[in-house]
């Protein structure tokens, strides 16, 4: 199925949202945002491959860049921007709603790599109704070498339907370790591991049909 990229931009509010959207020329009906790591930016090889094969599948994907991101091409987020950041993803959400209307109707998905994955949950976990599920990416359960840090206080009051998908070698949660913390999630959830990969998910060792992988796995868990 083809597909056409186009970057993006939204500025009627604050936040601005920026990035690139990925228009499917047989649209399923369904929606997808997704978001970066602390690390990277909307332009990640991860987050490229990722949205290319939701595309593939009819889905419109709109990636984009955090507000942290916007402010700077380089650098961690800051913890005090955090709740700025989670704007940005509910105002990206809002703009695909609208994109949206004037095409087939559907579903709405939210989804981030690592930061912006965990910054998704926050988020989902304050609006219960703001999507209809959730893509998590390598989601850090902990800084790596310290497992008693845990990013999961927000877990109970999550509702929303979650598919979470991790590397085996992943050192911010072992596959043991994100099964027992997803076990607090009230909302129905699921775990892809993927064996070789590590935080990035497309390292070397890594299978390379991952990015399908991932598509297949949240069709069957929303379907």
């Amino acid at each position: 199925m083809l597909s056409t990229i186009s970057q993006f931009a939204d500025q009627s509010a604050s936040p601005a949202v920026r990035g690139f959207l990925h228009v499917p020329e047989d649209p399923s009906g369904d929606a997808l945002v997704l978001a970066h790591g602390a690390g990277s930016d909307c332009q990640s090889k991860l987050l490229i491959a990722v949205a290319a094969a939701f595309a593939e599948k009819g889905f419109l994907v709109l990636r984009c860049d955090l507000p942290f991101r916007q402010q700077r091409p380089t650098g961690p987020p800051s913890p005090a921007g955090a709740a700025n950041d989670r704007e940005g993803l509910r105002r990206a959400v809002e703009v695909l709603v609208e994109i949206r209307k004037k095409r087939a109707p559907g579903r709405i998905f939210l989804g981030g790599h690592s930061y912006g994955g965990r910054q998704a949950t926050m988020l989902a976990a304050a609006n219960n109704n703001l999507v209809d599920g959730l893509l998590l990416l390598s989601y850090p359960l902990h800084p790596p070498r310290k497992p008693a840090e845990l990013h999961t206080a927000h877990f109970p009051q999550l509702t929303t339907p979650a598919l979470f998908v991790h590397g085996a070698r992943d050192p911010f949660g072992s596959p043991a370790e994100m099964e027992a913390a997803l076990k607090i999630i009230p909302a129905r959830h699921s775990l892809l591991l993927i064996d070789s990969a590590g935080h990035d998910l497309l390292g070397r060792k890594a299978p390379n049909d991952i990015p399908e992988r991932i598509v297949e796995a949240l069709l069957a868990f929303s379907n």
